[in-house]
């Protein structure tokens, strides 16, 4: 996708966060969980983020959603712009129904009462929870509430929609018609940010892809160049470790 400064909607300067820990591993109490992270994110692009566990990529979502203040550095949302994390069971009120959370989501995306009060029944109808929408959250399963969570953000029309991992999450059926959905979604003008462990969503859904390691960009660009560096990477850490005598012992 052809993109140009004109059409910067989000951008991270040198985003650091930090926090102050007991354990000795960490450098002097502090764990750099994001070290001085820069990218711009265009508008109608989808930008998938790999890595391994532990190295940032929900917390540069929750960063790029508001919800975290970076310790340094600064995050730059164009005008009018709204960014919705969406990621298992955040923001829900647990002892409201799935209605009510999907009706709070929405308005809470942007949507006013009367427009949030019309993805309803479309909402309920693509997350497939029939009559458990109309119970409280707090006797979902996770599975439901990745589906509440996916659904309600894709009928809301967000501006920018950060996804942590969601699509990985639930049954075989309902993730083929969640990527079908987001593909769709993708086709239009959708502002997308991706997390996620399977490369194939990465490769098939993400114009631009970024690989997080220790905090730090560790390459960005074109997709496939970036999950094969990743590949790489991780094909390295495995011949170590299969190398290392006192793993071997």
């Amino acid at each position: 996708m052809s993109v140009d400064s004109a059409s910067v909607v989000l951008e991270l300067q040198d985003v650091s966060l930090n926090f102050k820990s007991s354990k000795s591993t960490f450098d002097h109490g502090v764990h750099h969980i994001l070290d001085k992270v820069s990218f711009k994110l265009h508008q109608g692009e989808t930008l998938g983020i790999v890595g391994r566990n532990g190295v940032g990529k929900t917390t540069i979502l929750r960063v790029m959603a508001g919800i975290l203040a970076p310790t340094s550095g600064k995050v730059i949302t164009q005008a009018g712009q709204v960014a919705s994390l969406l990621s298992i069971g955040v923001g829900f009120q647990p002892n409201l129904s799935g209605r009510d959370n999907a009706l709070l989501s929405a308005m809470l995306q942007g949507s006013p009462k009367s427009k949030a009060k019309s993805y309803l029944e479309e909402i309920k109808e693509f997350s497939e929870l029939g009559d458990s929408f109309e119970e409280p959250v707090k006797t979902y399963s996770a599975g439901m509430k990745a589906r509440l969570g996916f659904t309600t953000a894709l009928m809301s029309h967000v501006d920018i929609l950060l996804v942590d991992e969601v699509l990985s999450v639930g049954d075989a059926q309902f993730r083929a018609k969640a990527e079908t959905a987001m593909q769709e979604r993708i086709g239009s003008d959708q502002t997308v940010v991706l997390v996620s462990h399977n490369n194939r969503q990465i490769q098939s859904l993400c114009d631009r892809a970024i690989w997080l390691e220790r905090g730090t960009i560790a390459s960005e660009g074109e997709t496939k160049r970036v999950l094969e560096d990743y590949k790489d990477h991780i094909n390295n850490l495995s011949k170590e470790k299969a190398a290392s005598p006192a793993l071997k012992s």
